[in-house]
């Protein structure tokens, strides 16, 4: 058999796991090492369909899909990762402790993104601590807990995440007219303050000059 870059074989021989070759190139080997690792069902036609021992060690993407969750605070958001590349780390662990790793790997992105998105707030909230990683202000963070959580998920499929990123985040439909409505109010809160501690400051300036 061959096996060209980033390509690995799995040998089976009588259903017995034997190791797996990742050297690239024409390899001899034991003529009744089988050439599947069982069956699985295919989702379109339905019917069981051999595994081929040959796994492919090429970094992938998957592009998820927007859902529509709701947050920390039960606010409903439509947030989707546009894209996770992962690679098979753990061939044995790919064929053999799950039916179909690519469906597995799609399945628990999903199950993880959903798991995050209701970890974090969207936006910081009146009342909240100062500094809280919320999911508007902290992309990079909130990717990187992504990114864990997926880890931790996929490594019974023997699939590492080189990267996962959140590129779609915003307020369900039925609330973005309310919660934009909120932030104005906030925008002119803020700008009032502020214009406030001015004067403040401008008299108090003013006070310490003429006592000068």
């Amino acid at each position: 058999f061959t096996i060209q870059p980033n390509q690995a074989r799995v040998l089976i021989l009588f259903g017995d796991y034997k190791g797996t070759v990742r050297d690239e190139g024409f390899h001899w080997a034991n003529p009744f090492l089988s050439r599947s690792a069982g069956t699985t069902v295919d989702a379109e036609s339905g019917k069981n369909v051999p595994i081929s021992t040959k796994v492919s060690l090429r970094a992938r993407t998957y592009n998820g899909e927007h859902l529509k969750v709701n947050d920390k605070c039960g606010n409903p958001i439509e947030i989707a990762e546009d894209v996770i590349v992962w690679r098979v780390e753990n061939t044995a662990k790919a064929l053999f402790d799950v039916d179909d790793y690519n469906t597995y790997v799609h399945t628990q992105s999903e199950t993880a993104l959903r798991h995050v998105a209701t970890t974090y707030a969207y936006d910081q909230m009146p009342g909240e601590p100062e500094g809280e990683i919320t999911l508007r202000s902290n992309i990079e963070e909130v990717s990187e807990a992504l990114k864990e959580e997926l880890a931790v998920r996929l490594e019974k499929a023997g699939v590492v995440i080189d990267d996962a990123r959140l590129t779609h985040l915003a307020y369900a439909p039925e609330i973005a007219q309310a919660m934009l409505r909120r932030q104005q109010a906030e925008a002119v809160i803020a700008a009032r303050k502020k214009i406030v501690e001015g004067a403040v400051s401008m008299v108090d300036m003013a006070v310490k000059e003429m006592a000068a």
